[in-house]
């Protein structure tokens, strides 16, 4: 139950971040791309792996555009910020 809570905190703190300046959003945004991967994990072995992969799929969809950037950084591009 204590996981359900968690993923429930994360999905909160997520939208709380969304709704900061583009500048305030990148340090808490951050905090919580690492703690996705840790809670997904924890939910595939509590759970199930389905679980897992939907948690999956909703962290990548929440985080598409700092993904993009992370992605375009690691390939050598130089992606602009917005302001």
């Amino acid at each position: 139950m204590t996981l359900v809570w968690l993923s429930i905190l994360w999905v909160f703190a997520a939208v709380t971040v969304a709704m900061l300046p583009m500048r305030s959003q990148y340090l808490p945004g951050a905090v919580l791309l690492i703690a996705a991967p840790v809670l997904i994990v924890a939910i595939g072995v509590t759970q199930s792996w389905a679980y897992a992969l939907l948690a999956l799929l909703a962290v990548l969809s929440m985080s598409r555009n700092p993904l993009r950037y992370l992605w375009a950084r690691l390939r050598g591009h130089k992606p602009e910020l917005p302001k």
